[in-house]
């Protein structure tokens, strides 16, 4: 199931770089994204022509449209393209920016939709493809001090579901992939923070604790799952990584499905019949 040729956003480090490496050590070839093409030494000196580096800020939509082109043109043709660059951004709602929430949206939103946008007709006229949309447990549940993270990731979802329907026409295949917790450094360096109001540190601090108590798989503990992923004949629309987003998903999904039938008869009476 290899020699795909793929499209990789954000492969300066965490899932992008374990993903990249992953296609790569199995014969497959990866144009790889970064904002500092630097980063992508190590991949280039390992895997020479197979891996094409390219430096892109994926909020420019012209910029992203340029590099998948360039990058089609490389390779001959695309099987993969995944939108993966993000970042999270821990902050209250009371407490986000109008800035914060702007750079938050434009980068985990928009910046996979000017991928995706750019990568549709190039997949279309070779006949299918696979669009994988990184999006997160954070894209079915939602946390404390992550309300603006949330939000770009919920709206990527149904970015996407009404996506797939678009596209499945034309062979054009489309899985979210949500993560759970992994030791990346989504939550460290890569992370931003607006400027904690008082009001909220004990939820603050409850929760700081209570994350700190995770175990947290490397990246690289995905990349098998992501492998059977984009290799299976027929991909699932939405893949779970790890126990923690399966089982906050099961149990998210319980507890809606609960409301709402606590509730049903108040919704039919909605029906003013």
């Amino acid at each position: 199931m290899g020699n795909k040729t793929w499209y990789i956003t954000g492969c300066s480090r965490g899932f992008g770089r374990a993903w990249a490496r992953a296609a790569l050590e199995r014969g497959d070839r990866v144009a790889a994204t970064a904002r500092d093409v630097s980063t992508l030494a190590e991949l280039v000196t390992r895997f020479g022509d197979a891996v094409l580096p390219l430096e892109l800020e994926v909020t420019d939509r012209a910029a992203s449209v340029e590099a998948i082109g360039k990058a089609h043109q490389h390779f001959g043709r695309l099987d993969v393209v995944i939108n993966n660059a993000g970042y999270g951004h821990f902050g209250f709602v009371e407490e986000l920016s109008e800035a914060e929430a702007r750079a938050q949206i434009e980068t985990n939103l928009f910046g996979a939709l000017w991928t995706t946008q750019a990568a549709i007709p190039l997949l279309r006229a070779q006949g299918g493809g696979h669009i994988v949309q990184v999006s997160s447990i954070g894209g079915v549940a939602a946390f404390p001090s992550l309300g603006i993270y949330h939000a770009s990731k919920w709206a990527l979802e149904g970015l996407t579901e009404a996506l797939a329907a678009e596209v499945a026409m034309f062979g054009i295949r489309t899985t979210l992939i949500e993560p759970g917790g992994y030791a990346t450094d989504w939550g460290g360096a890569s992370a931003h923070r607006s400027q904690a109001l008082p009001q909220y540190q004990p939820i603050r601090e409850a929760l700081m604790a209570s994350w700190g108590t995770m175990k947290m798989p490397a990246a690289d503990a995905t990349t098998a799952a992501l492998l059977v992923c984009v290799d299976a004949e027929s991909p699932p629309a939405r893949l779970l990584l790890g126990s923690f987003a399966h089982d906050t998903a099961m149990q998210v999904y319980a507890q809606r499905q609960k409301g709402w039938k606590e509730w049903e008869a108040v919704s039919r009476g909605a029906d003013g019949q």
